[in-house]
């Protein structure tokens, strides 16, 4: 596997799709999933930017807390700055395998599109078992990476490019498994949604827009994608939309979980 690179440029692409509309949609959803309340104690595993979990820090408010954990410590800086003004706010740097805190902390834990990147998620989901209260609730979102429908003129090039993007995720197609491994590991599973990000049209605030240059870059000299080959693709998703044929579709999975 090869990770995609979340130092400061890597942090700045990420930040520009999570402000997208489309990711705020998401953001509402599994904010309203989860529910975090007043004076409760909060995790985001894999916090990123900080987008979600200064939501969560104002809802649970000054007499909770929130906490947000993620490897990358220019994410990490983007978060801080995101949460000034919170001091109910802590981040830490460290690994979804080994969580920094006692057992039993949190009432509430949130971890959205991380878990596809972790080698060991059993591992994962039984320390966020760990560091949350019997009956705390849990919310996991993730991506299948079948589920992207993206229109282009060259469907044999695109399947190339789309096998050759595999590669920056542990588990591509981690939503279908995840219902068992989250039994396994002491949850009791409340709820199954889908979230889907359409984008019928390119626009620049779209989620699409910045997700296909990334994904150009990462498959040049992957699987035998050239990067001509995969400047094409670009041009031929840029043609489609000039000719008012574009479309992109992706699902999201959500599962709702209770400590047991």
């Amino acid at each position: 596997m090869a990770m995609l690179q979340f130092d400061d440029e890597g942090a700045k692409r990420t930040d520009r799709l999570y402000a997208s509309p489309d990711v705020v949609a998401q953001r509402n959803v599994v904010l309203s999933l989860l529910a975090p309340r007043l004076g409760e104690r909060v995790l985001d595993v894999g916090s990123g930017p900080g987008y979600l979990l200064e939501s969560m820090a104002r809802a649970v408010g000054a007499t909770g807390a929130a906490h947000g954990l993620d490897p990358s410590t220019a994410m990490n800086a983007l978060a801080a700055k995101r949460a000034e003004g919170l001091p109910w706010v802590r981040l830490d740097e460290g690994d979804a395998t080994a969580l920094p805190y006692p057992d039993d902390t949190f009432d509430a834990a949130v971890s959205t599109q991380v878990y596809e990147y972790v080698p060991d998620v059993p591992a994962a989901l039984a320390e966020l078992r760990r560091v949350l209260k019997p009956g705390g609730r849990a919310l996991i979102l993730d991506t299948d990476a079948d589920s992207l429908v993206w229109h282009t003129s060259d469907l044999a090039r695109h399947r190339r490019i789309l096998d050759a993007w595999d590669e920056h995720l542990a588990h591509p197609r981690l939503p279908r498994e995840l219902p068992a491994l989250l039994k396994r590991a002491g949850f009791r599973v409340t709820g199954h949604h889908v979230h889907p990000i359409l984008n019928p049209e390119l626009t620049p605030d779209s989620f699409s827009a910045t997700q296909m240059h990334i994904v150009a870059e990462f498959v040049a000299g992957r699987r035998g994608v050239t990067a001509a080959e995969a400047d094409a693709w670009l041009a031929d998703l840029r043609k489609r939309a000039e000719d008012g044929e574009y479309f992109y579709s992706l699902n999201r999975y959500l599962f709702t979980a209770e400590a047991e």
